[in-house]
């Protein structure tokens, strides 16, 4: 069983930033994609982020010029760099890697923007 675990939410005002880490237990073979997700109170799932196994990405329109995936395979960890934040980013943010067979989420990670 391959666990994922997300890390590096937290408080920030608006405008800054934040870099979340999402490591998988061991490596994961035939990945089809990873994704970010966020939820917020009250609010539906939704995609933020997606990354295929070629490294393609690609992002939700309210997050483009701001947010950046990128990977470390060596380490079994994906990134999510957040810039120029804003309050309408608050939410729990989660990563889901997805092979052929598996479908993998992690535990969540709490951002809040807010003055």
């Amino acid at each position: 069983q391959v666990q994922l675990e997300e890390s590096g939410g937290g408080l920030v005002q608006p405008g800054g930033s934040l870099r979340l880490s999402c490591a998988a237990s061991k490596s994961i073979e035939s990945i089809n994609y990873v994704g970010w997700y966020r939820q917020a109170p009250g609010k539906e799932r939704e995609l933020v982020a997606t990354m295929t196994t070629l490294g393609n990405t690609n992002y939700r329109d309210s997050v483009k010029g701001r947010f950046t995936f990128s990977r470390d395979s060596a380490k079994n960890t994906v990134y999510l760099q957040m810039n120029s934040l804003k309050p309408e980013d608050t939410a729990a943010y989660y990563c889901r890697w997805k092979t052929a067979t598996a479908d993998y989420w992690g535990q969540g990670t709490q951002v809040t923007v807010s003055s």
